[in-house]
């Protein structure tokens, strides 16, 4: 079953009944999902930020953003306006689709994996984790990669607090520790 169908036949009545909503429409969902690359070697090397806008082009099958520096850091040697990352933000179909490939098959790749934790909410019913390796995605090919890098996974909900998120997120199946 997609998780689209699960989140309206079970999630949404089972909310319901959790949380005492009376309309459906009431029932927090996931808005968007958004993966973002830092690319800090990007200063010196512009071939790094090619590498990692393909690899996040493969994961989510969107084409990034590239993000710009905001402001100068001479300890960085980063000047405002330089290329340091991607990111790409998926919304409806791609967004189930990403979500149900993270927690069934990249989690669970996750070398000693024992779930995700339940405190990295940020009070208003949004989700941060990070990932230390893209390889862990299956559309990465290992011999093509250059670089191992890491990513921000941010899953934001229209939950009004944590724990209406956190019941949301683990409905939907994501794998929190106990």
């Amino acid at each position: 079953m997609a998780l689209k169908e699960l989140y309206t036949n079970e999630v949404v009545p089972a909310m319901m009944k959790e949380f005492g909503y009376k309309n459906a429409l009431e029932v927090p969902k996931v808005e968007k999902v958004v993966i973002s690359m830092g690319v800090g070697e990007a200063t010196q090397n512009p071939d790094a930020l090619e590498d990692a806008v393909k690899d996040l082009t493969r994961i989510s099958g969107q084409k990034p953003v590239v993000t710009r520096a905001k402001r100068s850091i001479s300890s960085f040697k980063v000047r405002e306006g330089m290329n340091v990352g991607c990111k790409v933000t998926l919304r409806g179909k791609r967004m189930y689709d990403f979500l149900e490939k993270l927690f069934n098959i990249v989690l669970p790749r996750v070398r000693d994996f024992r779930g995700m934790s339940p405190y990295a909410f940020d009070g208003r019913g949004n989700y941060s984790l990070g990932l230390k390796e893209q390889l862990i995605f299956p559309e990465i090919d290992y011999d093509q990669v250059s670089k191992i890098r890491g990513m921000n996974i941010t899953i934001t909900t229209t939950a009004k607090t944590d724990e209406e998120a956190y019941y949301l997120l683990k409905a939907l199946g994501m794998p929190f520790k106990e």
